[in-house]
């Protein structure tokens, strides 16, 4: 059975990852595995110390660094076994019952892509261990694990309770419909009731689209309301979401080449820096 993957770092967003992750296992009737990732640390060593000492003094300075490196990777070892557990009773209390603990070497990146096949959602927290939990800033990871990663990715952005609603953003483009296929065949939101929001020029082949969308979703169980609004993605969504009090915003990540990113942005990263409420992530 695929797992829920919770990242967690000890940072002051890991208890909200956890919460989240506890949440979305319990919708899915999946297990949870809560996942610290020791990244490798730039080398602190010089080869290079020469410089105005002797060559005795240059092999001592190297061995007390290279000892000195070796504690801190055995601190470093222990912490991450105890935001593990930490992690993981919190979690119980919360009511996970199948929770495993994986703790790995490297980058996170190379982390999940390791477990891929076994991962059926990432919750990860928009801010790491370098950030405060109320700042509108993407973490070291999270675009690069939005861009590849081939499993939904839930992002936390401050305390996390479990959504009454959600809204998916739409614009009827293969990302979208992705976004679409994967939200109607999994039980993460199902129950929830679904706001199916289009930003711009209500044409007569967008107006199709939408409506074929809500058709996808309503035959597997959703309620749906599916509007098109007027004007540009970011206001547009911003604006719907405060007046209908949306608590989960899901949308398909990156649609758009690089190069074109590079030009006008990416509407993606600007949701996940701005958003107030938790965001799911599909490509």
């Amino acid at each position: 059975m695929k797992n829920v993957i919770a990242c967690i770092d000890g940072s002051s967003l890991s208890e909200c990852v956890t919460t989240a992750s506890v949440w979305a296992a319990k919708q899915m009737g999946s297990p949870l595995t809560l996942m610290h990732s020791l990244e490798k640390e730039e080398a602190r060593t010089n080869d290079d110390l020469s410089g105005s000492i002797g060559v005795g003094s240059r092999e001592h300075l190297l061995e007390e660094l290279i000892t000195l490196d070796e504690k801190r990777a055995k601190l470093a070892l222990e912490h991450g076994k105890l935001v593990l557990e930490n992690a993981k009773e919190f979690a119980h209390q919360a009511g996970a019952k199948q929770i495993e603990l994986l703790q790995r070497h490297g980058d996170l990146i190379e982390s999940l892509s390791d477990v891929e096949e076994e991962t059926r959602l990432i919750v990860i927290g928009r801010s790491g261990s370098d950030h405060t939990q109320s700042s509108h800033t993407i973490g070291s990871h999270i675009e690069r694990v939005a861009r590849t990663s081939h499993r939904p990715i839930l992002i936390t952005v401050g305390q996390f309770k479990a959504p009454k609603n959600f809204m998916i953003a739409y614009d009827g483009r293969e990302a979208a419909d992705n976004a679409i296929a994967r939200i109607a065949q999994s039980p993460l939101l199902l129950g929830l009731p679904c706001h199916l929001v289009m930003a711009g020029e209500a044409t007569e082949e967008r107006r199709s689209k939408l409506k074929e969308a809500q058709r996808i979703l309503e035959e597997e169980g959703f309620e749906v309301t599916a509007t098109i609004i007027p004007g540009k993605i970011y206001p547009v969504l911003t604006q719907y979401r405060e007046e209908n009090q949306i608590e989960l915003m899901a949308m398909g990540a990156y649609a758009h080449s690089k190069v074109r990113q590079f030009f006008v942005g990416s509407n993606t990263s600007k949701m996940i820096i701005e958003s107030d409420i938790p965001l799911l992530i599909l490509r």
